[in-house]
Formats: structure tokens, sequence, C-alpha cells
């Protein structure tokens, strides 16, 4: 892992020792960069009481425009992403990639973790004052690199597309074939880390939203009770949002009873367990007054009441044995006749004999 991330470089140690003690450039060490690449947006905060040398490095390059049109130049899937290198604005000289920029900063190792996320830094094969504009940032913990490279800091928004970068097809070495680009790092003033999507949004302003099941049988469009079971519309919302129900499959239906999905077993492709583990999170009941009668969405849980996790259903006719024993959470309002025809699926047992598609869920505001 670690040999992967050293360049071949021949330039001087001594260049590192000499801009370490040079007199640090007048730059606000309190900001975050925002990173707009070919793939998508996203922000790094930092560590300037860890590594100041390096944030200070990093902000006044992205000053300088030196990031802007450099590549994201080496992958390894669901590892690790790195870019930074200047050279690699130049795809005639793509042999060359992961060499330039080096020997600029000294070392600074700390106590800070390569876990998902952190930002560190590249440096030379036993040259720990050897790093530079190269940067390289972590999509999984990498235990194996804490004590030997300087992070400096981490993602704090946007790491769905870091995690797409790092699926970028590469070569037998690891470089990408078609790499990510970083079009512009621009700096902001420091923000706190978001709170998860739809965490702080009022119960009256949740009302507001509808989600679009586009299913392989037709669109089927759902309405929320945030005022009886808040945490169950949130916890939708924000799987919704991040496609975690794209591509997942209905796989359960009983005529007159429930049609039920959302299960990410079902997803193709499935999604690896660090992406789970971002927000998939057991949820606490919150049964209400609903009664469970055709068309009303609901959580499917295991015997625990607080075991509901992503799998949802819609009742395909009057279920009342399930009122005050799973949560309601909103309705269909659109689609009833889409629901219609998964009365119509054949199964196996409650399986369907062909697959049933969600293919994606659309959120909108009303």
């Amino acid at each position: 892992m670690i040999r992967w991330l050293i360049p071949c470089c021949c330039l001087s140690f001594l260049l590192a020792e000499a801009y370490a003690q040079a007199p640090a450039p007048n730059i606000d060490l309190k900001q975050q960069a925002v990173v707009t690449t070919s793939e998508g947006t996203f922000v790094l905060s930092f560590y300037p009481d860890k590594a100041p040398r390096h944030v200070q490095l990093f902000l006044s390059l992205a000053v300088e425009g030196a990031y802007d049109g450099t590549a994201i130049h080496r992958v390894i899937k669901w590892g690790i992403i790195q870019g930074g290198d200047p050279l690699s604005k130049d795809p005639t000289r793509k042999n060359l990639w992961g060499t330039g920029g080096m020997n600029k900063v000294a070392s600074e190792v700390s106590d800070v973790k390569h876990v998902r996320g952190t930002l560190s830094s590249v440096m030379l094969p036993g040259k720990l004052d050897s790093g530079g504009n190269q940067f390289f940032i972590c999509i999984v913990p990498q235990p194996a690199l804490d004590g030997q490279y300087s992070a400096f800091g981490f993602v704090a928004e946007g790491i769905e597309v870091v995690d797409k970068i790092s699926d970028t097809p590469t070569d037998a070495n690891g470089i990408a074939i078609n790499p990510p680009i970083i079009k512009k790092v621009t700096l902001r003033p420091a923000q706190p880390v978001p709170p998860p999507a739809f965490s702080q949004t009022p119960p009256e302003e949740l009302t507001k939203y509808r989600a679009v099941l586009e299913t392989s049988l037709g669109n089927i469009t759902l309405e929320f009770f945030p005022d009886l079971a808040p945490g169950h519309v949130r916890n939708f919302l924000r799987l919704a949002q991040a496609g975690f129900y794209d591509g997942t499959a209905f796989h359960r239906i009983v005529p007159d009873f429930v049609m039920q999905g959302g299960l990410l077993s079902t997803r193709q492709p499935l999604l690896p367990d660090f992406r789970l583990n971002d927000l998939v999170r057991k949820l606490k009941a919150e049964f209400n007054n609903t009664k469970h009668v055709k068309g009303i969405l609901s959580m499917a849980r295991t015997d625990d009441p607080d075991s509901a996790e992503t799998s949802f259903f819609i009742c395909l006719g009057d279920a009342t044995s399930l009122d005050h024993e799973y949560t309601a959470f909103g309705k269909v309002v659109e689609g009833m006749d889409v629901v219609e025809k998964f009365q119509k699926v054949q199964v196996d047992g409650e399986t369907p004999k062909e697959r049933i598609e969600l293919k994606k869920v659309a959120i909108a505001q009303k």
C-alpha cells in the first residue's frame, strides 16, 4: 500500500529542508478548500494545529491555481485516490505522472489516523521530508499509513464524490485511464461539518418533500408524515438522496397485503460496506395511530421493534394487523394504478418470479 503511494523521483532532499525553514506565506490557515472536479465537488477541511506547513502549502497552491487542471491520476478502487501532480496537466507526459511537485515541505507526522476521508501528503521512498503538491485521500481506513505519512485534513463534504472517483478504471499500474480532472480549487472561510442530510429539517419543512419511485412497472409518488414519524421520514429521504435505493428490487409481494422493497442486499451493484456504514442505522420505532390501509407506506423490521433500517413496504390492501406494530410514515398520492400492477405480479411464494426493479427514487418538493 505504501509502495503504491510513492512516485519515483530523484529531486534533492535538501530542497525540502530549505522550504521548511522559509518564511511562512501570509495566508489564513482557517479555511476550507472547495474542490470542483469533472466528477463532482467535495470540500476539504484542515488540521493547521497538526500539520501547519502542509496546510499552508496546500492553501497557497490553491490560491496560485496550481491544482486547477491537474488530474486525479492514481486510484485504488475503494482504497485511495491520489492527485495534485503539476505534470498531470500534460497528457503527453503520462509516464511521468506522480513524479512532479515534490520536495517542498518537511514531515509533520502526527497522531491523526488515516481513517475514511483523511487527506494526507505523498512522499518519496525513505524521505519523510519530501512532501509537496501531491496528496492522497483515504476511501477506507488505512492504518498501515498511520505514523508514516503527514495527514493534514479530511473530506468535510462530498465523500460520495471521492468514492465515485475511486471507481475510475485504471491500467495495470493504477494510473487512471481517463483521469478525473480537478477543474478548480477555491477557498472559503472554514465552516462546521454539516449534519446528516435532513437531520435538522423541521417537520413542517419535511412535509413539503415527495419521493417518486421509478419502478419497472411505472412511477409511484409518495408523501410523508413527519409529524408522526420524523426519524423514519428523515431516514428515507437521506437514503434516497444518497442513491442507496437506486437499483434495488421489490423482493416481496403478497397480493392484497404488501409490496416490499428497499432491501440493500437486492441492489445491483451492491454498495460496499464503508458506504453502508455512512448512513445505515437502526431506527427507533415511531408507532402511531395511522391505519395500515391500501397505499400506506410503512417500514419493515425484524422482531425487534427498533430494528428497521432501509426496507419499506406499501400496503396493497387493508393490513390493520400491522397497526401499532410497524411505523407508518407516508402514503401513495400518485400512481395507485401502478400499485395495482403489483397485485398481478407472478410470485413464487412471496418472491416475484421476475425482478421488479426500483430504478431510482427521486426527491422533489411540492
